[in-house]
């Protein structure tokens, strides 16, 4: 092995001097450096390669040194985080070989997340939070139906109408589609066809169950970063196994806005010894697969930017090509597993990804990366300066905690004493939009009434006098009834900074 950065001499402890250990070979070992942890990183390599442990041991990692952890579990099988690893004599055997001083196998402090509510705490936001530019892509509208979309957000905006849940969202389009006339003037022409079509689509997202991501009470990202009593970060493990198999759409929009989430909210930290918190997302393609040019943009920029405030973003895939060229440059550590290249396509991919590592005149890469077993990849992370160390062959080391999932009843035991138990349980439902909207329709449909029975006064009164020609009260009170449908409530909610972004609150 060469002489690194982030190597270190045999017989090293799991976190030193703010390093987490990868693993190591030939009686060296591999750090990643928390201070340089916010640069972002990849994990990537084919089914079956290690990919789960090596995610796993980083996150072990992270939480030693204290830094909260959010993790989208795709399979349901890191849960095992959550307690003691099983002794095993391949485990004593890696980490003689990897020559690890302090192994000792014990559990990390966890919360159970589930879009869902079914395998840990309910997570929602509101439709308001994620904007209308995330739910332009979830819906898959076109591009009429967006701007119809965006008129309604704007009218929410104006009105302070609270868009909570889907019904909220559902009123407001019925309402845009009764009183087109009055609206296309400030907010530009829309059809009552172009509702219809974005309210259709809202059924569709409600058949697949996406109502549950959308309501009260919403996430409060706070309660992803906090830390246990001996000062270990909290992991949160959120199940999406579910959600991917209703759509996958789904997931990457709630992983897209828990990024623009903290993105708009999180103080700028500078340069600091550790993350405030660091994001593993598995499946990381879903999040750019079939995705319109202005949303990649913007994740671009998420990502590009989200560093700063102290935020560590780390993408599992199958393959680091699955990652757009402008996320990809950005990220300092990159683990790669074992490519398989049967394929002219695979064998391209493989010299490409090879080409992605920092050269190492004692390593072959482009064979070593379809020759790695395992539980080995090659390795390269950023020394202090920030620069890329050169690629290396690396075993990776065993995880402290179970490989495989918990229980029923052990995930239950770990929900029990959850410290967010309680707070997400019960949803709520607070006068939004669809209560204001529906006052809003009685009361024009009373004075509307008000006005036929007026109108059917005068006429009898008309016949029964010569009469002089001027407006009525019954005209100048239509005109009235037309200017008052739409505006009875002067609060406005005023948008964030990911207005300009993804459109939030």
């Amino acid at each position: 092995m060469a002489n690194n950065a982030s190597l270190q001499h045999p017989k090293t402890t799991m976190t030193e001097q703010n390093q987490i250990l990868i693993g190591g070979a030939d009686g060296q070992q591999v750090f990643l450096n928390t201070s340089m942890a916010n640069r972002h990183g990849m994990i990537a390599g084919a089914t079956g390669t290690g990919k789960t442990i090596t995610m796993q041991i980083l996150a072990e990692g992270f939480s030693r040194a204290g830094v909260p952890v959010f993790l989208a579990d795709v399979k349901g099988d890191v849960s095992g985080l959550a307690t003691q690893g099983n002794p095993h004599p391949k485990i004593d055997g890696r980490v003689a070989a990897i020559g690890i001083d302090d192994f000792t196998l014990r559990g990390n402090p966890v919360v159970f997340w589930d879009m869902y509510g079914k395998q840990g705490h309910p997570v929602r936001t509101t439709v308001t939070e994620l904007g209308p530019l995330l739910l332009t892509n979830l819906l898959e509208l076109t591009s009429a139906q967006e701007g119809a979309l965006y008129a309604a957000f704007k009218l929410a905006d104006e009105e302070g109408l609270a868009l909570l849940d889907l019904e909220d969202l559902q009123s407001l389009l019925s309402w845009m589609a009764e009183n087109r006339k009055e609206l296309v003037g400030e907010y530009g022409n829309f059809t009552s066809a172009t509702i219809g079509a974005i309210q259709r689509a809202l059924l569709v997202l409600e058949e697949q169950d996406g109502e549950t991501l959308l309501g009260e009470p919403a996430l409060d990202f706070n309660d992803l970063m906090s830390v246990d009593f001996s000062g270990n970060g909290i992991i949160n493990i959120m199940d999406v196994t579910t959600v991917l198999s209703k759509g996958p759409k789904l997931y990457a929009t709630f992983l897209l806005w828990l990024l623009a989430e903290l993105f708009e909210n999180l103080p700028e930290v500078g340069d600091s010894d550790k993350p405030k918190l660091v994001l593993f997302f598995d499946e990381a393609h879903l999040l750019f697969d079939d995705a319109p040019k202005a949303l990649l943009d913007k994740i671009e920029q998420v990502v590009r930017l989200i560093r700063s405030k102290g935020v560590g973003v780390y993408f599992v895939s199958q393959s680091p090509l699955d990652i757009p060229d402008e996320v990809l440059g950005q990220l300092g550590m990159k683990v790669q597993h074992a490519l398989r290249a049967f394929t002219p396509k695979e064998k391209k991919a493989v010299k490409m990804v090879a080409e992605n590592f920092r050269e190492n005149p004692d390593l072959d890469t482009h064979a070593a990366i379809t020759d790695v077993g395992v539980g080995e990849a090659l390795v390269s992370v950023l020394d202090e300066d920030g620069a890329p160390t050169m690629v290396e062959r690396t075993l990776v080391r065993p995880p402290e905690s179970r490989i495989g999932p918990l229980s029923d009843s052990e995930r239950e035991m770990v929900m029990s004493r959850s410290p967010m138990r309680g707070r997400y349980d019960v949803e709520v439902n607070r006068e939004s939009a669809q209560e204001l909207l529906k006052v809003r329709t009685e009361i024009k449909m009373k004075q509307m009434e008000e006005l036929e029975a007026q109108q059917a006064a005068e006429k009898v009164k008309k016949k029964k006098s010569s009469g002089r020609s001027r407006q009525t009260a019954s005209e100048a009170m239509l005109k009235s009834v037309v200017r008052a449908a739409g505006s009875q409530i002067g609060r406005r909610v005023v948008r964030g900074l990911l207005g300009s972004l993804f459109g939030g609150r």
